[in-house]
């Protein structure tokens, strides 16, 4: 079974609440996050989940000033895992 679901985050002191999209297919094992605010997205496959925030993190520090990466990776990861 696969869903979406769509959170609102704010991203950093620029921007208001950002859409959040969050989509898991439990078939094939895996979550895509996206936030289109952003122009970012990424995938991670349920092997990855042990490092999930780390891979975050890397992957949101190619599109965000250092000091926004953390709290909205570990958001990110929360919000992940609850699905």
């Amino acid at each position: 079974m696969s869903k979406m679901k769509i959170r609102k985050a704010c991203i950093d002191q620029h921007s208001s609440q950002q859409n959040v999209y969050i989509y898991e297919n439990k078939k094939e094992q895996y979550i895509v996050v996206a936030i289109p605010y952003l122009e970012w997205s990424t995938y991670v496959s349920y092997d990855d989940f042990a490092h999930i925030e780390s891979r975050l993190q890397q992957s949101l520090a190619n599109v965000l000033e250092e000091e926004h990466v953390p709290p909205l990776a570990m958001k990110l990861a929360q919000w992940m895992r609850e699905m």
